[in-house]
């Protein structure tokens, strides 16, 4: 089981009712085990809590995006992390809108670092931060917990390694993408990386090359030459490049929202760790909200695409919440629940879940309308600025390809309304 241990301040308003899976669902081969300490603020009151994070392993009922991100770590890589960090969630958005014969896709994702001098040199610098995952707000957290620090960088080797440490789906109508980014050439290594791009399309699996930097460098140092040999596509970057921050009138609304439908999730687990997602929850608001008014928004809205911000195994509502599950809600054990829930009756806590349910879809459908209106607000302001940051790439990257392997792609437009009412 792979943990992270976080060091996160005591939110006094917190309700307890946190995540992960009850007995049944807790049983999973573990995968590699590493820790994290992130520092909380120097004056606030702190505790030191555990986030488990098992690998979700491929749906069997509906379509798979397996994405596999790969970044390079090394000192002058602050720019790309910080990329990725303020724009997941605009990815994570964009997959959601994903369709393949009608079905919602399950959506996971995957971390891996690589080139950072602090890693171990006996394992290539390299380091597995998450395996292929639901959970997104581990995801956000990962992302917000990685430092640069010197080092080779060996594209082949990671790539071998994400191929064969990750449970990818073999579904022939899955999406199985890797994303690497990084800015030295592609050839470092003992590893050959034509070997490693050659197994992944073996296994069809896609290699997209991110180049950070000009596009006849990342050329020249065979960042191109990766991306044909496994059916990606190659693309540069300018990874200190500032993400845009486009406010608009929808900005405190959508802050509303989100604390509204925060409010919905019922997560369960023992005591700490029911803290430790509710308080990670939190903080990665808080994270994107420090991101900037668009960060935060792009967020929010992933929360009302229960497709991709799916926390199945760690909430009540996205685990037992359809009504051909609600019985099973009887297999958690009293003590794992949230603590408001577990005076109640079976007969009760059933009626809590589908009350909190017509809740939470209430609050996301005012979520995605007011999303669209945002959307429309800043899509003539989106024109004018440059195309060339990570999430760019990797949205515009995964449209087509989503496309091009029979996915279909939402596509919906609305007129903005430039005034809006607060209330």
């Amino acid at each position: 089981m792979m943990r992270a241990a976080i060091l996160l301040p005591i939110l006094s308003s917190l309700i307890l009712s946190a995540p992960l899976s009850a007995k049944k669902i807790a049983q999973q081969s573990a995968p590699t085990t590493t820790t994290t300490t992130i520092p909380a603020p120097a004056t606030a009151e702190s505790i030191e809590i555990t986030i488990e994070v098992k690998p979700t392993p491929p749906s069997i009922d509906n379509p798979n995006l397996q994405i596999a991100i790969l970044l390079d770590t090394s000192s002058s890589m602050s720019g790309l992390i910080n990329q990725a960090k303020a724009q997941l969630w605009t990815i994570v958005n964009q997959c959601g809108k994903a369709t393949y014969n009608g079905l919602a896709p399950n959506l996971t994702i995957a971390i891996f670092e690589y080139g950072n001098s602090g890693l171990p040199a006996s394992e290539g610098y390299i380091r597995q931060v998450l395996p292929f995952t639901n959970d997104l707000d581990a995801v956000s957290q990962a992302l917000f917990s990685l430092t640069t620090n010197g080092g080779d960088e060996y594209c082949g080797l990671v790539i071998n390694e994400a191929i064969k440490r990750l449970d990818w789906s073999t579904n022939p109508d899955d999406y199985r993408a890797i994303y690497i980014a990084g800015n030295e050439p592609f050839t470092q290594g003992q590893f050959p990386f034509s070997q490693a791009c050659s197994t992944a399309k073996s296994k069809d699996i896609i290699v997209n090359t991110i180049h950070c930097g000009d596009a006849n460098e990342g050329i020249n140092g065979s960042w191109q030459a990766g991306a044909i040999l496994a059916a990606g596509k190659y693309l540069n970057i300018n990874h200190d490049r500032q993400v845009a921050n486009i406010k608009t009138p929808y900005d405190d609304k959508f802050l509303e929202l989100n604390s509204q439908i925060n409010g919905t999730y019922l997560y369960f687990g023992v005591t700490e760790v029911r803290r430790s997602r509710a308080q990670n929850q939190l903080k990665q608001d808080k994270n994107m909200m420090n991101m900037g008014g668009m960060a935060i928004a792009e967020r929010v809205a992933s929360k009302s695409k229960k497709q991709v911000y799916n926390n199945s195994g760690r909430d009540l509502v996205d685990t037992f919440g359809d009504k051909d599950k609600l019985e099973e809600l009887a297999t958690v054990a009293t003590e794992e629940l949230p603590k408001a829930m577990q005076a109640m009756t079976p007969e009760q806590r059933i009626e809590h879940v589908k009350i909190t349910k017509e809740e939470r879809e209430k609050i996301q459908k005012q979520i995605a309308e007011l999303e669209m209106k945002r959307q429309a607000f800043i899509a003539e302001k989106r024109k004018e600025l440059a195309k060339d940051t990570l999430g760019d790439v990797i949205t515009q990257t995964i449209t087509t390809q989503l496309t091009n392997n029979g996915f279909a792609i939402e596509t919906t437009t609305i007129e903005p309304e430039l005034q809006i009412e607060n209330n």
